[in-house]
């Protein structure tokens, strides 16, 4: 039998700089949005996250999407 695995809902997690800490090291802050569509593409979400990140006042440090998937025994 053959295993079908079929797209659910997606996350995506932005990281940010928010300062340095006492002994220099970066500070971070993540930021995530859930249920993003399954149908979009992968570069249309960076994309999205990219312009939202522009409205923070700190740097964009990375872009994380995870996929959440179900899978189906035919």
């Amino acid at each position: 039998m053959a295993v079908t695995e079929i797209t659910l809902d997606s996350i995506v997690s932005t990281k940010y700089q928010t300062g340095t800490t006492p002994a220099g090291g970066p500070e971070t802050q993540k930021k995530s949005l859930n249920y993003v569509k399954p149908t979009a593409t992968s570069q249309d979400i960076y994309d999205v996250a990219v312009a939202l990140s522009s409205l923070s006042q700190y740097p964009l440090l990375n872009v994380v999407l995870g996929k959440n998937w179900g899978l189906i025994n035919e």
